[in-house]
């Protein structure tokens, strides 16, 4: 059952509700699991350590939000929505939003400073956020009598 939270979100248009299938499901994790193994891996740069487990975790997230049948165009928006998809706290979502900042100044201005400390963070929020999503297991499409509309009534 999609929480409250998100339906308001969706109803302000931070997100926007679109039933996923497993297999979308399934391609997200997948993909954020071998972005998650190459950022352990010591002979990359840090920069490309950091690349791997942000957007390893922003895959994550977006798995999260597509198992309760929302997508977001925000990439920080599916960090923010983790308390109401997977039930992790701040101590996760702050690292990953702290993470967005320094993921844009490397994305548009080329630069960003990435230290150790940071990038270890960010993957042991990845690995939590990991954790959380592979338990939330399979899709459950919901029943004809449970699907919302998604425009105004």
């Amino acid at each position: 059952m999609t929480s409250s939270e998100l339906e308001n979100l969706g109803r302000v248009g931070k997100l926007k509700r679109e039933v996923a299938t497993q297999a979308e499901f399934a391609g997200l994790v997948r993909s954020a699991r071998a972005r998650l193994k190459d950022a352990h891996d010591p002979s990359l740069a840090l920069e490309s350590r950091f690349d791997l487990a942000y957007n390893a975790s922003h895959a994550l997230a977006s798995a999260a939000l597509r198992w309760h049948g929302f997508r977001s165009d925000s990439r920080y928006m599916v960090f923010q929505a983790l308390p109401h998809t997977v039930g992790l706290g701040p101590e996760v979502w702050r690292v990953l939003d702290k993470c967005h900042g320094p993921r844009n100044m490397s994305e548009y201005e080329g630069y960003a400073e990435i230290d150790r400390r940071l990038l270890e963070d960010l993957m042991t929020a990845a690995e939590r956020l990991e954790t959380a999503v592979c338990a939330l297991g399979p899709i459950r499409h919901p029943q004809p009598n449970e699907v919302r509309s998604q425009g105004p009534s």
